[in-house]
């Protein structure tokens, strides 16, 4: 160990800046990943770290690979993703756990529990179980900082992967954590050796690495059964014991103070004696998890009594009060009085795109295009399902709108009346896993319109670069910038089915939109709008509503821009005995980016540029 004067004694970090400076601290370098809420700020961190050679890879299973490779190499590396993102990486993490690893190598990964940002909710910690991998599950932030550090050095001893848990509470909950005065030692310069029986997974070289795996998987229990990450922590209340792991032991300890628990830090391989130990002491055991009753389910297996599922929410977050509610149940207790004046509900906020965004061209017209079948995918443009425009309709995961798409014209091949097919992906998202959903469509053939909107950034997560915008994690020069006219035709598009268009310019890109809708193959209309979030965005004056010219037809509101809004609303019967709504609208001048879509889509003129204040200057006296 080796001592840092300078370093201060604690830090008020985020459980994913605590993660960062803990793998720093091991040595880490290289580190690798895909933007992915909650786990983007992981790698984000490392970045700003000399010694560290950080990347974005075009998605999770190229992060991990690369983070594998230099491994091998004898460099200590991470890869950071959240859930849905190992799903991507499955493939080369089964290898890689027969493979092993050179030097310490470990895998970050964020569980949106509650499925605040994600598409669904899942529960990582199977993939340990499936692939035979340790699990670190720290509970804060402070712990996810200690268990980086000694990843590392678990991975080399036990020559795997490790797997460290997060979930969305720890990896943005900030606390003070206190950093340890010294660094662990350098790990020792590993050199590559070639050894093709282990680093070549061919069936005649699988039997060996499967019984390798075998001799790890005892030696990494036995390991587990004394893990100072794994703690029974005493209570004087013995009816019920609780064994718990993750952040919901705060909230088990904020609910029985009193009660015996079991944290588990180090849960898999899971430590069934320290387990049948501490159920042995108590009267009851209550298993309290995040999201999957996975414990609950191998400690039954092991024969042990214990309560669980039945007890709490199936999904979503475990709060002190459901600890609270789960353990009253067990002991056969009545729920208390409820207490008066409940907490005032806070009004949600609807997310929207933002103003000026050039998704709000795209959408504006989808939205007028009510026969078409739209395919979306992971990214901003998700929102296109939402009001006002609700024109999107599936959304299934990163990559899947062009394979989907495929699939609905197939289905409507022999149909009399076919209906226009179209998939919204965006550049980041066709980079990531859209390429071969893009060759799928043009080896087939089939007839579907990919709207590939180019906003020059991976928005969703921050506005990450990525290859399309030609810089690197740094903000540098990259070696390369895609080409997406050129990528989409080696991809097996006709150059004449590849158009460029301007989404602010809605009559151009409608007149594109429905030349393409009638071409009876594939095409690809690509956007060219950066986010406004992005350096290449350039911000106009903003715009005024006349009110003298506005009729209240709402159809500025069509376009969904936030800055445009409501300032009186009525109803009126036409002569037909028609009843119409009407709104009249100003914009809001601190939001408005000038982008002019809401003035194009006024057919009465009533929105203009404001004019830009005269400055005068003055001769010097």
């Amino acid at each position: 160990m080796t001592v840092s004067p300078a370093r201060p004694q604690s830090r008020f970090l985020s459980g994913n800046e605590a993660l960062a400076i803990g793998a720093m601290e091991a040595g880490v370098s290289v580190a690798a990943a895909y933007p992915g809420t909650p786990s983007t700020e992981i790698v984000e961190t490392l970045a700003t770290f000399p010694g560290v050679q950080a990347e974005w890879s075009v998605n999770e299973k190229v992060a991990l690979e690369v983070a594998l490779g230099a491994s091998m190499m004898g460099r200590r590396a991470i890869t950071a993703m959240k859930h849905v993102g190992l799903n991507v990486a499955a493939d080369t993490l089964m290898s890689a756990g027969l493979t092993g690893v050179g030097a310490g190598l470990v895998i970050a990964v964020a569980d949106d529990v509650g499925f605040s940002s994600s598409q669904n909710e899942q529960d990582s910690r199977y993939w340990g179980r499936f692939v035979h991998l340790p699990v670190l599950e720290p509970a804060d932030a402070q712990e996810a900082y200690l268990m980086a550090r000694e990843a590392f050095t678990l991975s080399e001893r036990h020559q795997v992967p490790v797997l460290l848990r997060m979930t969305t509470r720890v990896c943005h909950v900030k606390r003070a954590v206190r950093l340890e005065a010294e660094l662990p030692s350098p790990a020792p310069r590993m050199e590559y050796v070639k050894d093709p029986e282990r680093w070549i997974v061919t069936p005649n070289h699988v039997g060996k690495r499967l019984e390798a795996r075998a001799r790890r998987a005892t030696a990494m229990l036995a390991e587990a059964e004394i893990s100072k990450w794994n703690v029974i922590k005493p209570g004087p209340d013995r009816r019920l014991g609780i064994i718990a792991s993750g952040p919901v032991c705060h909230a088990v300890r904020e609910a029985l103070p009193q009660a015996p628990l079991l944290s588990l830090g180090f849960s898999a391989p899971l430590p069934i004696a320290l387990a049948r130990r501490f159920a042995d002491s108590v009267d009851a055991v209550l298993v309290i998890e995040e999201t999957e009753p996975l414990v609950e389910t191998e400690l039954r297996a092991a024969g042990l009594a214990v309560h669980g599922r039945s007890v709490l929410s199936p999904f979503g977050e475990v709060t002190a009060e459901h600890v609270a509610r789960a353990a009253r149940t067990v002991l056969g207790e009545s729920e208390p009085p409820t207490v008066a004046g409940a907490a005032q509900q806070v009004f949600t906020r609807p997310p929207t795109l933002c103003a000026g965004c050039g998704y709000l061209g795209v959408y504006y017209w989808l939205s007028r295009t009510p026969n078409a079948i739209v395919c979306g995918d992971i990214g901003c443009y998700t929102l296109g399902a939402s009001p006002p425009w609700n024109s999107v309709d599936t959304v299934l995961a990163m990559g899947a709108s062009l394979g989907m798409a495929g699939g609905v014209a197939k289905a409507m091949e022999n149909e009399t009346k076919k209906r226009p097919v179209i998939a919204v992906i965006g550049d980041s998202t066709f980079l990531h896993t859209g390429m071969q959903g893009l060759l799928n469509l043009t080896y087939h053939g089939a007839n579907v319109t990919v709207l590939l909107l180019d906003n020059r950034a991976t928005a969703m997560t921050g506005c990450q670069n990525n290859p399309a915008n030609g810089r690197d994690l740094a903000g540098n020069a990259a070696p390369v910038r895609v080409d997406f006219v050129k990528l989409v035709e080696a991809l097996g598009v006709r150059p004449e089915r590849i158009r460029s268009t301007d989404p602010y310019e809605l009559p151009t890109f409608l007149k594109v939109l429905r030349e393409e809708l009638k071409a009876n193959e594939p095409s690809v209309i690509i956007t060219t709008r950066p986010c406004v979030f992005t350096p290449e965005f350039n911000r106009e004056s903003p715009l005024v509503v006349d009110e003298a010219m506005c009729n209240g037809c709402t159809t500025c509101l069509d376009v969904g821009c936030p800055a445009v809004l409501v300032t009186r609303r009525e109803q009126q019967v036409r002569a037909s005995g028609t009843t119409v709504d009407l709104a009249w609208v100003k914009i809001d001048e601190q939001l408005c980016t000038g982008c002019g879509i809401c003035a194009k889509a006024c057919s009465r003129g009533a929105i203009a540029q404001k004019p830009r204040k005269r400055v005068i200057e003055l001769e010097p006296a």
